[in-house]
């Protein structure tokens, strides 16, 4: 069949094609499923994708890489160029050529042309903004049908996952399918059971849907801003009483998507001059370094790394003696708690908003199904929990269950073709 889920998320993408009548997610790298959204431009021209492309950066590899590329949409970022060499090319460009690839992937892994799709979407690409949220969703359909598919269509990303979760319950049930992205946080309310499964429309028993642009890299990014930037001089005063050195700097370098804008000429030229005029310039001699080696996703990829060590351990250490000898930052699970509680608390208030929507009480709900990596927070968890605390917790494929999904939805919408 010519049919397949895609779910582009911003950390990791899977695609899912139905073998007999069950979906199989394609191996889109080696035997991995699930790769990372990531796109590394060689200088030379070649281009990578994935792993490989997170690996061409690390190992020093002349080029560009470009991670969390799901975040421009619905952003002004969208319409801009990002310089790759002597060039400029267009984040929608970009994405395009990374879909691109995970199509042919995807294809060449099942030995069939995939023409007819259903595209995961998060259930706001940005909060409070309908018009934006068009937008967003248009310009996803527009790159789809410019990569090949011929049918376009959208389901939101936990709704999927309800239905890959619906596959392994035996009786009824209210269930709150939590999807916490790399980018979205998303919530559905749904009514589920094996008697359903099957019905062609399910719009009834959708009893809510709400989201919030809040994700795992909104988590690095904060963490980032409290551990390390003060490290590169984030907070740190200038010679003139009463002023900061500029923040914009390090919100840029903390935000996945925002990294290769610190890579323009002119930001290195403006750090340089903010030196001269700042009460500790070596401080800013550590982030003109990391500018000048165009090393800011090796912060990002290090401060990522320690928020998921400390969902299993009680502290990390960032190294960055790369940057200067014996230098590192500690951070343990209370400094990852206190930077991000306000992220966690807004994911949980989406619950309540939901519930709302649904006109249920939180002891309505029976099961809270998990997906997306960032529910591996012990925080997020314990907030989630406590929204719902009569609701029995399942945790679904990270990686692949809202994949898995949308490949049975399009087997819905599209039949066997």
């Amino acid at each position: 069949m010519s049919i397949c889920g895609l779910d582009f998320g911003t950390s990791n993408t899977t695609l899912g094609t139905i073998e007999r009548t069950a979906p199989v997610l394609a191996a889109l790298e080696a035997a991995q499923t699930a790769i990372p959204s990531a796109i590394f431009y060689e200088a030379d021209g070649g281009v990578r994708i994935g792993r490989r492309a997170v690996e061409a950066y690390v190992e020093g590899v002349p080029g560009r890489l470009l991670r969390s590329l799901k975040s421009v949409l619905g952003t002004s970022l969208i319409d801009e160029t990002t310089r790759l060499g002597r060039e400029r090319v267009s984040f929608r460009d970009v994405i395009a050529n990374y879909l691109g690839a995970v199509k042919r992937r995807a294809e060449q892994a099942t030995d069939r042309e995939l023409r007819h799709v259903v595209h995961g979407r998060p259930v706001h690409f940005v909060d409070n903004a309908p018009d934006a949220d068009r937008k967003a969703e248009e310009t996803l359909r527009t790159i789809a049908k410019g990569i090949g598919f011929e049918d376009v269509t959208f389901q939101f990303e936990p709704i999927a996952a309800a239905l890959d979760y619906e596959r392994q319950i035996t009786s009824e049930e209210v269930a709150l399918i939590a999807d916490i992205g790399g980018g979205t946080s998303d919530f559905s309310i749904v009514r589920l059971g094996p008697e359903r499964h099957g019905k062609a429309d399910r719009a009834a028993d959708i009893l809510a849907n709400d989201g919030v642009r809040v994700g795992g890299t909104d988590f690095d990014c904060q963490l980032s801003l409290g551990v390390v930037m003060p490290l590169f001089g984030f907070g740190s005063a200038m010679k003139r009483e009463g002023l900061d050195v500029p923040s914009s700097y390090f919100h840029d370098l903390a935000t996945w998507s925002s990294i290769n804008r610190m890579y323009e000429p002119r930001v290195l030229a403006d750090i340089r001059q903010v030196r001269q005029e700042a009460a500790e310039p070596e401080l800013l001699e550590r982030l003109i370094r990391v500018i000048h080696e165009q090393r800011g996703h090796t912060l990002a990829m290090e401060v990522e790394d320690a928020k998921i060590a400390l969902s299993e351990q009680s502290r990390a250490v960032i190294p960055l003696a790369w940057v200067e000898p014996e230098l590192n930052a500690v951070v343990s699970q209370g400094d990852l708690v206190s930077h991000t509680k306000q992220l966690a608390t807004r994911v949980s208030a989406r619950i309540k908003n939901c519930l709302t929507q649904a006109g249920l009480s939180a002891d309505a709900i029976d099961a809270v199904f998990l997906t997306g990596g960032s529910v591996k927070l012990a925080h997020v968890r314990k907030a989630i929990a406590k929204a719902v605390p009569t609701g029995r917790i399942v945790e679904g494929d990270i990686f692949g269950a809202v994949g898995k999904g949308l490949t049975l939805e399009a087997l819905r919408r599209y039949g066997p073709r």
